[in-house]
C-alpha cells in the first residue's frame, strides 16, 4: 500500500511549508507583540495599585510607629499577613510603602530626564552646529562618570532623603536622555516633511513642538520604561548604603540592608523586599521591550 503523500512535496521527505496570505504575517506579528505588551502592563499596573491605591482603601497599618511588644511576629498572624519586624512594623505595609518610595524616585528621576535631558537632546541634534557641540559635550562629561558612583558621591555630599536621591540620580539620567533625543532628532531632521515645514515658513520652535518631538517620544517613552527598572535598582542601592531614603522611612534598600544582619534566622526580612524589587524591574523591561517591539513591528 502507498504511503500518503499529502502534505509532501514531491521528491522531498518533509512536510511542505505553506506561506501565510499576503499580509497575515505581518498581522500576525503585531498580534503577537500586542499580547506580549498585556502581561508586563498588567504587572505594573498592580504594581502602581498595590503601593499607592491599596494603602489608601485597604485595612494596612502604618508602616512605622509599630509596638515592641509585637515585635517578630511571624507570617499569617492575624492583621500581619508577612509578620512584623524587630520594632514591630508591619512588613506587608513595609513593602508597600517601601515601593511607593522606590517609584516615586524612580517617577521623578526618569521625569527630570525626559523633560530636561530629552529637550536639551532634541534642541541640539535639530540646530547642530556650536550650539549642538556645546551641550553634547557637557552631556559626554556627565556621562562618562560610571552612574552609581556619580549618585554616590552626590548623594554623600548632599545628605540622606528622598529629594536628594531623585537629584543625585537624575545626573544620570539627563545625558542618557539627552544623548538619546540628539540620535533620534536627527534622524527625523532629513524627512521632507522637515524641509516642508521649513520652506513654509514655520518656526524652529513650531517645528521641534509639532513635528519633531511627536516622532521622537515614543523612542523616549520606550526609554523611560526601561530606565524606570535601572533608577529603582539606583535608588535601592543608594538606600542600601544609607544614602537614600533613611529609616524607619521604608524602602526596598533599606529593608534589604536592615535584614541583611539577621539573614540566617530570618530570610524573609530580605527575601520580601529583594522578590518585590525583582519583579517590579523585570515588569517595567519586559514592558519596555515589549513597546520597542512594538514601534519597530509598525
Amino acid at each position: 500500500m502507498a504511503a500518503p503523500t499529502e502534505g509532501l512535496v514531491p521528491g522531498v521527505l518533509e512536510p511542505a511549508v505553506v506561506a501565510p496570505p499576503p499580509g497575515e504575517e505581518g498581522r500576525l506579528g503585531r498580534l503577537r507583540v500586542l499580547g506580549g505588551i498585556w502581561l508586563p502592563a498588567l504587572l505594573v499596573a498592580a504594581i502602581f495599585f498595590l503601593c499607592f491605591v491599596w494603602p489608601i482603601i485597604g485595612p494596612v497599618p502604618s508602616p512605622t510607629g509599630g509596638s515592641i511588644l509585637n515585635s517578630n511576629d511571624p507570617s499569617f498572624t492575624p492583621g500581619h499577613l508577612f509578620g512584623t519586624d524587630a520594632t514591630g512594623n508591619d512588613e506587608w505595609s513595609r513593602l508597600l510603602y517601601g515601593g511607593r518610595a522606590s517609584l516615586e524616585v524612580a517617577l521623578a528621576v526618569t521625569a527630570v530626564g525626559l523633560i530636561v535631558g530629552g529637550t536639551l537632546g532634541a534642541f541640539a541634534g535639530y540646530v547642530g552646529g556650536w550650539r549642538d557641540g556645546v551641550i553634547m559635550r557637557a552631556l559626554d562629561v556627565l556621562i562618562a562618570f560610571p552612574a552609581l558612583v556619580l549618585a554616590v558621591a552626590i548623594a554623600e555630599r548632599l545628605g540622606p532623603g528622598e529629594l536628594h536621591a531623585i537629584w543625585a540620580l537624575s545626573f544620570f539620567s539627563v545625558p542618557a536622555f539627552g544623548r538619546l533625543a540628539r540620535a533620534a532628532t536627527l534622524r527625523v531632521r532629513e524627512q521632507n516633511f522637515i524641509a516642508a515645514a521649513r520652506l513654509s515658513g514655520t518656526g524652529h520652535v513650531r517645528t521641534l513642538l509639532r513635528h519633531v518631538v511627536p516622532n521622537i517620544l515614543p523612542e523616549l517613552i520606550t526609554f523611560a520604561l526601561l530606565g524606570m527598572g535601572i533608577i529603582i535598582v539606583l535608588e535601592g542601592a543608594l538606600s542600601f548604603l544609607g544614602l537614600g531614603i533613611p529609616p524607619p522611612a521604608p524602602s526596598w534598600g533599606n529593608m534589604i540592608a536592615q535584614g541583611e544582619g539577621i539573614l540566617s534566622a530570618q530570610p524573609k526580612f530580605v527575601l520580601l523586599p529583594s522578590a518585590a524589587l525583582f519583579i517590579t524591574v523585570v515588569s517595567f523591561n519586559l514592558l519596555g521591550e515589549s513597546m520597542r517591539a512594538r514601534w519597530t513591528a509598525r
